[in-house]
């Protein structure tokens, strides 16, 4: 029986994500840090195949051909007293709503740069993401054993591009072949970095004052010189580090290492362990007015940030990931869906330990936990013992991309309506219907979702289809009046949709023809965004 109170188990989590730009070494990063806090026993062990393949998010075929991640996920660790649940976000380009609906469920993020590219354009999206929700931003600054930008740039890009108060923590000797390992601006200590590391073992030598003599056997009067001179500089110049700053989202600490050298990733992770918030209060809705849920309530409740299916082939299974914000969940507990009063059993909730999953006996605010379920549940439902809570809903954004989708025997049509209605549920894709004609219409913010959903289509439902090139260019939701909205969709009929919701949806043929329609109709607000849920 448990003796820990809801609000002191909240107090020891962490839920945090990884963002990056592809190729920034998010995987590895993710990887070294599951060996740091102790979850995996060898490096690698997260790219295993076979027996160990749900180590990691990439249990997709598609993933799998391609060494990439798409579908976020979610693994927990205990380290140092404290429970992490690290949610892994896709770093591919082309990257789906996926990423940014499970930055909903992290308290912080860690913000992966390649040392010598800096921030990319993908990087800068999530980070807006990040801004959006009030998300506080950790920077790693990572590869730094290979040939880099210079410290000061990269720091002033940061100021500069994400308008956040850089505050380096480390400061870097070098990089690529004179990478000699970084000092610790806090406490004085250089932390040396061995070339030939193993990545299973530390392999790094313990870290030396920087005013002792031992100082010498790592760095020569030169080195030592450039590193002082560029300490004074970064610490004259920097912002010192404010927690309450970086938790308000104007200030970021920095770290600098290489995940594949497995150097830098203690300390980050215990910066997150000291920096990074514990869950906080969640805004909420209960009968129409306004509250919030504190972590230490004793009334279980959570939202679901993402539903998966099929990550069983042997099993047609849907998991919902429900992440908690208050209560303490124990196994077999009743719960409420708030919008259908629909109520489950939850008797069946899985952790996801980065070994494998478990069932989840009991679970508290800052937890992620996986409930099976057939399609009862969707993205942005809000459950509670009670059913009465609402929290915000979950964003949906305005896709990038819109196809025509076929299948190639018309006796499936059918099943395609309700395999596409199903892809949308869980957030695969945004399904839209036109008014006029029996096509659907999907979309997607990157290329590869579309390949993503063929994969899943003919995989899972066996259906074959094509996707054709639509005469659309753009989706925005309507909001105003339902007289304004009625007024509006009768002058543009060949161009009206519905969303999987039922709302009004304008189909544009370019961005030009959204501002000439929003000039004729200021009544009406066409969104690039809608909250779900």
């Amino acid at each position: 029986m448990s003796i820990h109170t809801p609000a002191a188990e909240a107090a020891r989590r962490r839920t945090f994500a990884i963002i990056s730009h592809p190729d920034a070494g998010k995987t590895t990063l993710t990887e070294n840090l599951l060996l740091t806090g102790g979850a995996i026993r060898a490096a690698g062990a997260v790219r295993a195949r076979g027996e160990q393949r749900r180590t990691r998010s990439d249990w997709m075929k598609i993933e799998r051909e391609r060494g990439i991640s798409v579908s976020a996920s979610v693994m927990t660790f205990d380290h140092a007293g404290l429970m992490f649940n690290l949610l892994d976000t896709p770093g591919h380009e082309d990257f789906s709503e996926d990423t940014y609906r499970t930055l909903t469920a992290a308290d912080a993020a860690v913000m992966v740069l390649d040392a010598a590219k800096g921030i990319e354009p993908q990087t800068l999206k999530l980070f807006e993401v990040c801004r959006l929700r009030d998300i506080p931003i950790i920077t790693f600054i990572n590869k730094m054993d290979r040939e880099a930008l210079d410290p000061f740039e990269l720091i002033d890009e940061i100021a500069s591009k994400l308008a956040l108060d850089p505050a380096p923590l480390y400061w870097p000797a070098g990089s690529g072949g004179r990478f000699k390992g970084v000092l610790d601006l806090r406490r004085q200590q250089f932390l040396p970095y061995a070339r030939k590391s193993s990545t299973d073992e530390e392999g790094h030598p313990d870290p030396v004052a920087l005013k002792s003599n031992a100082i010498s056997t790592h760095l020569d009067p030169d080195e030592l010189g450039e590193l002082e001179e560029g300490a004074m500089l970064v610490q004259e110049a920097a912002k010192p580090f404010d927690p309450q700053s970086f938790l308000e989202g104007h200030m970021t600490p920095i770290f600098f290492g290489s995940a594949l050298r497995h150097f830098g990733v203690n300390q980050l992770l215990e910066g997150l362990g000291a920096y990074a918030p514990p869950p906080k209060a969640v805004k909420a809705t209960r009968a129409g007015d306004e509250t919030h849920v504190a972590p230490g309530d004793a009334e279980v409740t959570g939202f679901v940030f993402k539903v998966q299916a099929n990550m069983d082939p042997n099993h047609r299974d849907r998991i919902a990931f429900l992440r908690l914000c208050s209560g303490e969940f124990k196994r077999g507990m009743k719960l409420k869906v708030q919008n259908t009063g629909r109520q489950l059993s939850v008797n069946s909730p899985i952790m996801f330990f980065a070994s494998d999953r478990e069932l989840a006996e009991e679970a508290y605010a800052g937890d992620v936990i996986g409930i099976p379920n057939h399609g009862v549940l969707r993205v942005g439902d809000s459950l509670s013992e009670t059913g009465a809570l609402r929290f915000a809903g979950l964003p949906n954004f305005a896709p990038e991309i819109l196809r025509r989708v076929r299948v190639k025997d018309p006796l499936k049509a059918k099943h395609l309506k309700k395999a596409l209605e199903g892809l949308a549920e869980e957030g695969v894709t945004q399904l839209f219907r036109p008014i006029i004609g029996s096509d659907f219409i999907v979309g997607a913010v990157g290329q590869l979702q579309f390949e993503v959903m063929a994969d899943r289509l003919s995989g899972e439902y066996d259906l074959d289809v094509i996707f054709e090139a639509a005469p659309y260019a753009e989706a925005r939701w309507l909001s105003g009046s339902d007289a304004d909205i009625e007024d509006f969709g009768s002058k543009h009929r060949t161009a009206m949709a519905e969303d999987i919701d039922g709302q009004a949806v304008f189909l544009a043929k370019s961005a030009w023809e959204i501002g000439y329609v929003s000039e004729r109709f200021p009544k009406l607000s066409f969104e690039r965004t809608k909250e779900r849920g």
